[in-house]
C-alpha cells in the first residue's frame, strides 16, 4: 500500500520567523521558460502527463514559490548561525527547530513527490517541473532539498530493483514513511577516487552482508527530521569467489538502513543497525545541512553492532546503479548555484534601486548636483546587467537540459528508448554542474556583493551568505576539473562526438534563420565565431589526445584544456539559449505586449545582446590560449612551484 502525496494543499497556518523573506524569486522568467521557450504545454496534459496539464503547472509553480518564499526562507539565517551540534556521545546531530519547521513545512506540502514513480507513491510530473520547482526551494533553503532526497532515492532502489519484491518493498516504505536517505561513496584516503575504496562487504547466511568501512562527506547521514535513513553504500563485497577485483568494477551497492525494521510494514524493530556517524564536518557554508563522517561495523562505536546491509541488483553493478543517484545530484547542484546567483541578483537590484550614493557621471563636476541612486551609475549598471544574463542564461539552461530528460521519461512511457535525448542529456549535465557551479559562484562574490559595497560584507544583508553556501556547489559531486574531464572524455570522445555534433547543428540552425528579424544579426554574427573557435578547441584537444598514442605527455595537453573547453562550449550554449529567449521577446513584443510584460521582455533581448557582446569574443582567447599549450608546466620541477 502506499499513499500518493497531494500536489496541492491548503496554506498552512505556520507563523514565518522573521518578517521578511531573504528570498527573491524569478517565477516569471521561469514561466516563459517552460511556456514560452521550450513550450513544454505542448505535451503537459496528455499521455503520460495526462493528469499533469499546464494549468496544473502553473498552479505547482505558484504555490511552491510561495512556500519557499513564506515558509523555507524562514530558516535560512537562524540555521546558519545555529547549526547542528554533533554529540560524540549519543552519535547524533539534530538541526534547529526553525528547519526543522520550515522542512515540516514542505513535507507536509507533498511537493517533493513530483516525478517520482507512481507505482511507490509518486506524482506523475516532467522533469522539466520538477526542476524548475526545484529552483525555488533551493534557492530559498536548499538544505531542504537535500534532507529530503529519501523519496527521490527510493525511486533509484525502485528502479534497480531487478523485480525482487524485498528491493521494490524497501522503496516503497522509504516514500510512505518519509524517510532521509543518503548516498556513500567518497572515503578518507580515496577522496574522488571512488575506485580506490576500502569498505568492505562480507556475506552473511541470511542473504545480508556485514560492511565494514569509512566513509567521508556524507551528506545527510544525522538529523532528527527523520525516524529512520537508509544509506545506499558503494562497497567492495569479498569472501565469495569471483567477486571483487580492483577499480569501480568491484563496487557493490548495498541498502544499509540507520535502525532496522520489519520489511513488510515499514516499522522500526527498535534495533540499531551498526552504522553510526562519528564525525560532523564545521563547514563555511550550508551549515545546517550535516555532512558527515559514517563509520561502518567497528565494535568500538556506538553499540559495537554488525553494520547490515542488502545487496541491490547484482554483484559488479553498483557503480552504474550510484550513477543514477550521482547524475540527479549533479543536476540538484548546478539548479541550486543558479537559484543562489539568481536571488543574489535580485537582491543587489532591490539595493541599488533605493542606495542613493553620488551624483549621476555627466554632473559629476558641479558639486551641487542632486545625489542618485547607484542604478545610474554606468559600472553598476555593467554589473548589474551581467548578473540577469548570467542568471537568466543559465536558468534556460536547467530547463533545456531538463526538457531533454522531458523527451527520455516520455519515450520510456512509450515502450521506447530515445538515445539521442539520452545522450544530450549526458552531455549538457557537466555544464549544467561545472559551469553553472563555477560561474554563479565567481559572480555572486565579484558583482552580486560586490554592488552591495561594505554592507555586502555584513550579515545584515544575505549576499554573503550566499557567496559562502555557493562556494561549495564546485566541489561536490564532482569538482569543477572532474566535470571537464567527464565532459571531454566521458560526453564528446566516447560518444564520438554525437551529442555534440546534434547541438552544434541545431545552433547552426538557427544562426541561418532570420531570427530577431535583424535586431540580433550581430549577436548571431558573434555566436557563430564563438561556435567555430569552440569546436575548434575540441578538435585540437581530439588532435593531442590522438598524438598521445605515440607519445603519451601529450594527454597532459588535453587535461590542461579539459575545463577549458567545458566553459566556452558552456558560454556557447548559454548565449544561444538567450538569443533564443530574445526572439520569442520579440515576436511579443511585436503583438500587444505592454506594461509588466513590455519591460520584461525589453530585459530579455538586453540580457541576450549584454551577454554575447560580453562572452563570446572571449572565446576566440580561450582557443588561442588552447593553441600555445605546452608541456613546460608539467616538466617543472615541483620545487619551483
Amino acid at each position: 500500500m502506499t499513499s500518493t502525496p497531494k500536489p496541492l494543499r491548503e496554506p498552512l497556518e505556520l507563523e514565518t520567523v522573521g518578517t521578511v523573506s531573504h528570498y527573491k524569486s524569478n517565477l516569471r522568467d521561469i514561466e516563459f521558460n517552460l511556456f514560452e521557450l521550450f513550450n513544454v504545454q505542448d505535451y503537459l496534459g496528455t499521455g503520460l502527463y495526462e493528469e499533469m496539464d499546464a494549468e496544473t503547472a502553473r498552479e505547482i509553480l505558484t504555490e511552491v514559490e510561495r512556500i519557499a518564499r513564506e515558509d523555507l526562507a524562514a530558516s535560512f539565517v537562524d540555521s546558519d548561525r545555529n547549526p547542528p551540534v554533533f554529540d560524540p556521545k549519543t552519535n547524533t546531530a539534530p538541526v534547529p527547530a526553525s528547519f526543522k519547521k520550515s522542512y515540516d513545512t514542505w513535507m507536509e506540502s507533498g511537493f517533493w513527490g513530483l516525478g517520482l514513480p507512481e507505482e511507490i507513491g509518486g506524482t506523475t510530473a516532467p522533469p522539466s517541473l520538477v526542476w524548475a520547482s526545484g529552483e525555488m526551494v533551493l534557492g530559498a533553503q536548499a538544505p531542504i532539498w537535500m534532507y529530503c532526497t529519501g523519496p527521490s532515492m527510493g525511486s533509484v532502489v525502485f528502479k534497480n530493483a531487478n523485480g525482487v519484491e524485498r528491493d521494490i518493498r524497501i522503496a516503497e516504505i522509504m516514500v510512505e514513511r518519509l524517510w532521509g536517505a543518503t548516498m556513500v561513496l567518497t572515503e578518507p584516503d580515496a577522496g574522488s577516487d571512488v575506485g580506490a575504496g576500502k569498505t568492505y562487504a562480507t556475506p552473511n547466511e541470511d542473504g545480508s552482508w556485514n560492511i565494514t568501512g569509512v566513509k567521508r562527506f556524507i551528506t545527510s547521514a544525522e538529523s532528527d527530521l527523520q525516524e529512520n535513513i537508509m544509506h545506499l553504500v558503494l562497497a567492495r563485497p569479498k569472501g565469495v569467489e569471483g567477486i571483487g577485483g580492483p577499480g569501480t568494477k568491484g563496487l557493490s551497492l548495498f541498502l544499509v538502513p540507520k535502525h532496522h525494521f520489519d520489511h513488510q510494514t515499514g516499522e522500526l524493530t527498535g534495533e540499531r543497525n551498526g552504522v553510526y556517524v562519528t564525525n560532523v564536518e564545521h563547514k563555511m557554508g550550508i551549515k545546517v545541512s550535516n555532512t558527515c563522517e559514517l563509520t561502518f561495523g567497528d565494535p568500538q562505536v556506538g553499540g559495537g553492532e554488525p553494520a547490515k546491509g542488502w545487496l541491490l541488483g547484482e554483484v559488479h553493478d553498483g557503480i552504474r546503479q550510484m550513477f543514477d543517484v550521482i547524475e540527479n545530484a549533479r543536476m540538484m547542484v548546478g539548479t541550486k548555484a543558479i537559484a543562489t546567483l539568481s536571488t543574489g541578483y535580485l537582491n543587489a537590484l532591490e539595493y541599488a534601486k533605493e542606495r542613493v550614493q553620488g551624483a549621476d557621471l555627466t554632473q559629476s563636476a558641479d558639486k551641487a548636483a542632486p545625489r542618485v541612486t547607484i542604478t545610474h551609475h554606468p559600472d553598476v549598471r555593467r554589473s548589474l546587467m551581467t548578473q540577469k544574463s548570467f542568471a537568466e542564461a543559465m536558468r534556460s539552461l536547467v530547463v533545456y537540459t531538463a526538457t531533454w530528460q522531458d523527451k527520455v521519461q516520455l519515450a520510456k512511457a512509450a515502450g521506447e528508448r530515445d538515445e539521442l535525448a539520452e545522450a544530450v542529456n549526458d552531455l549538457l549535465l557537466p555544464i549544467v554542474k561545472g559551469y553553472g557551479s563555477e560561474r554563479s559562484w565567481v559572480l555572486l562574490g565579484t558583482e552580486s556583493l560586490q554592488t552591495f559595497g561594505g554592507s555586502g560584507f555584513l550579515q545584515e544583508y544575505p549576499i554573503e551568505q550566499y557567496v559562502r553556501d555557493a562556494k561549495i556547489d564546485t566541489l561536490y559531486e564532482g569538482t569543477t576539473a572532474i566535470q571537464g574531464q567527464d565532459f571531454f572524455f566521458r560526453k564528446i570522445v566516447k560518444d564520438q562526438g554525437r551529442a555534440l555534433g546534434h547541438l552544434a547543428t541545431e545552433i547552426k540552425s538557427f544562426l541561418d534563420s532570420e531570427a530577431g528579424n535583424g535586431r540580433l544579426k550581430n549577436e548571431r554574427e558573434l555566436l557563430a565565431t564563438a561556435l567555430a573557435d569552440a569546436e575548434a578547441i575540441v578538435g585540437l584537444m581530439i588532435n593531442d589526445l590522438m598524438s598521445a598514442q605515440d607519445d603519451i605527455k601529450n594527454i597532459y595537453k588535453v587535461g590542461l584544456n579539459t575545463t577549458r573547453v567545458l566553459m566556452a562550449l558552456g558560454d556557447v550554449v548559454c548565449a544561444w539559449l538567450l538569443l533564443r529567449g530574445a526572439e520569442v521577446a520579440l515576436a511579443k513584443l511585436g503583438g500587444e505586449a505592454g506594461g509588466a510584460d513590455k519591460s520584461f521582455y525589453e530585459g530579455k533581448i538586453a540580457a541576450a545582446q549584454w551577454f554575447a557582446q560580453l562572452n563570446l569574443p572571449r572565446i576566440s582567447a580561450e582557443l588561442t590560449i588552447a593553441q600555445a599549450t605546452t608541456l613546460d608546466v608539467m616538466d617543472l620541477d615541483e620545487a619551483a612551484f
